[in-house]
């Protein structure tokens, strides 16, 4: 059999290199035989440099530091410097979640990545590609904008400080000093296809990821719209081939916190689905479509991993008749899809604390799990 391993990071524990090592140890240690490719993925959050630098040759990682983390502590940062001249940039490596020293959905700054892109363009970076996923904030962008020479004011003419809660402090927008966009163009990597506002927005389905109460959710959501209407009178965005109104509402405009939505107003970036560029890239959709078994995983499965996540994707590749699909999750929050042989490290290793001490041992069990019951049935048939 020719079984693909494709799995995401386990946020928190494993990236997905070695996710990916422990899964394809556990079926070779029941099918020895077996043709195992490791193929580990992003969709722009975390492991999206480390994908990326591994599948072209001549990609150079340039180290950036210390830059503002999300709660303003300074952190070490990375680009990734491409034979091309594009500069990639991943903004959980700056601005993420599991940077975060306490969670903080007000306060919590994308300014970092914005740090990490200026020193990309001084670099004489000509092209952009910033993965956006993995953040810890819900500010629009403007964070990372501010990086980029965009100053903010409230009524009283004061500049404001970071976060999205002190968007809806805000008055006016000066963007006489914001960085142009490089002349080979910006491309967004989107984890999701949330839009900026509304009910299925960056706010209201990410918010509560970010330890944003209800009344945060509804509080971040209006400041995210006053942030979108006062960008509509800004000379840089009029001359975006994106007015705001339509980048607001572009499927990954709410990505890392609505952060997509301010470089598609701001700079008139594209924005593409990060998973399924990254599997184009690292060769995932040619080993599928010959795959007997195609193995994909993440730290958590839940309604937003079918949305433009890596599980989703991968799920969804061409594969050849009759080949079988399964998933391995730190923890499913929901049912598999229909099909999909499924395993949780949580159920394996009997409680969360154990799956998290101990990642690399339950997914070689889980590996070992998925050769048995696949290769069983493989067998019979």
């Amino acid at each position: 059999m020719r079984v693909v391993v494709a799995p995401d990071s386990f946020k928190g524990s494993l990236d997905a290199a070695a996710a990916a090592a422990a899964i394809g140890t556990g079926w070779r240690a029941v099918r020895p035989l077996d043709e195992v490719l490791l193929v580990p993925q992003a969709d722009g959050g975390e492991g999206t440099l480390d994908a990326i630098a591994a599948a072209i040759p001549g990609a150079a990682i340039v180290a950036v530091g210390p830059v503002t983390g999300p709660d303003g502590r300074t952190v070490p940062s990375r680009w990734l410097h491409l034979p091309d001249g594009t500069a990639v940039v991943e903004l959980a490596l700056s601005s993420g979640l599991p940077l975060m020293s306490a969670l903080d959905p007000l306060g919590a700054t994308t300014r970092g990545v914005g740090e990490v892109i200026a020193a990309a363009l001084s670099a004489g970076a000509r092209a952009l590609v910033i993965g956006l996923g993995g953040s810890a904030s819900t500010d629009g962008g403007a964070g990372a904008l501010r990086a980029l020479g965009l100053e903010l004011f409230d009524a009283d003419d004061r500049t404001l400080p970071d976060g999205g809660g002190a968007l809806a402090r805000l008055a006016r927008v000066d963007a006489s000093r914001v960085q142009p966009a490089p002349l080979g163009g910006v491309r967004l990597l989107s984890d999701v296809t949330a839009p900026l506002l509304g009910p299925s927005g960056a706010a209201a389905v990410f918010g509560p990821q970010k330890g944003a109460t209800p009344e945060q959710v509804l509080e971040l959501d209006c400041a995210l719209a006053r942030w979108a209407s006062h960008l509509e009178d800004v000379p840089v965005v009029k001359d975006s081939p994106w007015n705001p109104e339509r980048a607001a509402t572009t499927p990954g405009s709410g990505a890392a916190g609505g952060t997509g939505y301010g470089f598609l107003a701001m700079w008139g970036a594209g924005i593409e689905s990060g998973s399924a560029a990254i599997a184009e890239l690292t060769g995932l959709v040619a080993a599928a479509a010959s795959a007997d078994v195609l193995i994909t995983g993440e730290g958590r499965f839940d309604t937003t991993s079918l949305t433009g996540k890596v599980t989703g994707n991968a799920l969804s590749l061409p594969t050849q008749p009759g080949a079988r699909r399964a998933l391995i999750a730190g923890s499913l929050a929901m049912a598999a899809p229909a099909g999909v042989w499924a395993a949780s490290l949580v159920e394996l290793a009997g409680s969360r604390d154990n799956a998290l001490n101990e990642p690399e041992r339950w997914l070689f069990a889980a590996g070992i799990a998925a050769a048995r019951s696949l290769g069983a049935r493989a067998t019979r048939e």
